[in-house]
């Protein structure tokens, strides 16, 4: 099996998606604490617009991506304090005109290209250096950011409105995560694709949380999940020819069902005394 770390392409896969995996767990608690699992989603297919724009304008795509993700993002935080509509309705808006947009854009540049289909499903192992480096990078300043941060994030993830009463800047503090959020959904991009992304920062925290841990334990949890995803989905999906992305998010959830099973299937406490008494 370490046969494949010979490859230069598999060494850049597996340190690009063990930096990528680590910034969409520990970030992506936070939009689950926030009731935010689909805005990694909508973010997605906001940067799909973006993706098309690059294209049609023959730009590179993952800077226009990350333009048009940013600024939907700060909108939808502007929006979301300037009128009463609740956050997953917003989410829902940003998703359905990333979709359309995307769709004019593509039909009117004559359709589906290669390219845009790496940016679809992902090609990780395919990834420049260039595209690497930047993607290490910026998922580390987003774990480092958020270690630094987290005690006001999870503060205010729990109870905005009583953050913000504490003291606490919260407006700043959300465009600062949103900025955040769409900076890692533009590196995910490269792991499993803008259709897959929003897997990776919503599936391992959901099975970390099934566990009924503390806060910083889940957050471990879920670091340890989605690490261990992305390796094995990699090295698997080397050796039996599919698709990397897929296979990372199939292992993902193969990992949340068995902590399903096994929470069902264990004897709750209570009843393991009674049946040691008997």
């Amino acid at each position: 099996m370490l046969d494949i770390l010979a490859y230069t392409f598999m060494q850049k896969a597996l340190i690009t998606g063990i930096a990528i995996s680590a910034a969409c767990s520990i970030l992506g608690l936070f939009l689950v604490l926030k009731r935010y699992s689909l805005f990694g989603d909508a973010l997605s297919h906001v940067a799909l617009s973006g993706v098309a724009i690059g294209l049609f304008l023959n730009i590179y795509p993952l800077w226009t991506a990350l333009l048009t993700s940013v600024t939907a993002s700060l909108g939808i935080t502007r929006l979301r304090q300037s009128i009463r509509i609740q956050g997953d309705a917003l989410i829902a808006v940003l998703l359905i005109f990333g979709v359309a947009f995307a769709v004019l854009l593509i039909s009117a540049s004559g359709g589906f290209r290669v390219d845009l289909f790496s940016y679809l499903f992902g090609s990780i192992t395919l990834i420049s250096n260039e595209d690497a480096l930047i993607a290490v990078i910026a998922s580390l300043a987003i774990v480092a950011s958020v270690i630094a941060l987290k005690d006001k994030l999870f503060y205010m993830a729990l109870d905005e409105r009583q953050a913000k009463i504490s003291g606490l800047n919260t407006t700043l503090l959300n465009y600062i995560f949103m900025i955040m959020a769409s900076i890692m959904v533009i590196v995910a991009m490269r792991l499993v694709g803008i259709l897959l992304v929003s897997s990776l920062i919503v599936l391992p925290n959901i099975a970390a949380m099934m566990l009924g841990r503390g806060f910083k334990t889940t957050m471990l949890i879920s670091l340890c999940i989605s690490l261990a995803s992305v390796i094995s989905g990699i090295i698997t999906s080397y050796y039996l020819n599919v698709a990397t992305s897929g296979m990372i998010v199939m292992i993902c959830i193969g990992i949340m069902v068995s902590i399903i099973i096994s929470k069902h299937l264990k004897i709750p406490r209570s009843e393991q005394n009674v049946l040691d008494v008997k």
